[in-house]
């Protein structure tokens, strides 16, 4: 009964934990770039006297699934998706964190940013000077013509990279970093294309259809539980008779 017990409660726990990642993949189903966080967990031995008979479940940092989303056309020049693999460098704090989101604006100061983070670039966050027209390259180049000019002037190379998804997790605001905490290393290999968002990577029929699952498979826990608690109940009864 007690094994029974723990079996029970800690699936449930686990369940639970699962129907919340699903929950949060459904809400971003319509997010550019958002990539679907994956469930990932490890059986651990409860300490303590006796036979070793129960065990939980430890939830670690979620995998990621960085498969791409369908392209979607919006015709503005500053908007572009990743062909294939890739990521966008962003400045966050002294560190750098990871998106496939490319809807980028100059902000008041020239900063080239993403959701108010300056993007990155290989001499560093890049800033523009005053100019009459920008242009972004396939490959990242950040050229302008100068306020005033006729001649194109190149700023800097968006830093682009190429991070496996087993190097990757999110931090707290939902963005990509490394797990060893270290700046990814510049790819050439990884092209944009512009006038372009990249939708999200989330199936709504998949996580509807594991939300159901998982909400059968919890009830069915509560009442192993249910049924440990009776069977309990009922040894001490023939116990006390």
């Amino acid at each position: 009964m007690d094994r029974l017990a723990y079996t029970a409660m800690t699936a449930a726990s686990r369940t639970m934990q699962s129907l919340q990642v699903r929950a949060n993949n459904l809400a971003n189903a319509n997010t550019p770039g958002f990539r679907a966080d994956m469930e990932r967990a490890r059986a651990v031995d409860v300490s303590g006297y006796g036979y070793d008979s129960r065990h939980l479940a430890s939830v670690e940092n979620n995998g990621v699934d960085m498969t791409p989303g369908t392209l979607t056309v919006t015709g503005r020049d500053l908007d572009f998706a990743i062909r294939g693999q890739g990521l966008i460098a962003l400045q966050d704090g002294n560190g750098e964190v990871y998106t496939r989101h490319g809807s980028m604006v100059v902000d008041s100061e020239g900063r080239l940013t993403i959701n108010g983070r300056q993007v990155m670039g290989e001499g560093g966050p890049i800033v523009l000077p005053e100019y009459d027209s920008v242009n972004i390259g396939e490959d990242g180049t950040v050229s302008v013509i100068p306020r005033g000019d006729y001649l194109t002037t190149e700023v800097d190379r968006i830093k682009l990279v190429d991070a496996q998804a087993s190097e990757l997790k999110k931090n707290d605001a939902g963005l990509l970093v490394r797990k060893d905490g270290q700046p990814a290393q510049t790819s050439a290999g990884v092209r944009l294309v512009s006038g372009y968002l990249e939708a999200s990577n989330v199936s709504s029929i998949d996580q509807l259809t594991a939300t159901m699952s998982l909400s059968r498979m919890f009830e069915t826990q509560v009442k192993m539980m249910k049924a440990a608690e009776d069977m309990s109940s009922a040894g001490d009864r023939l116990l006390r008779e």
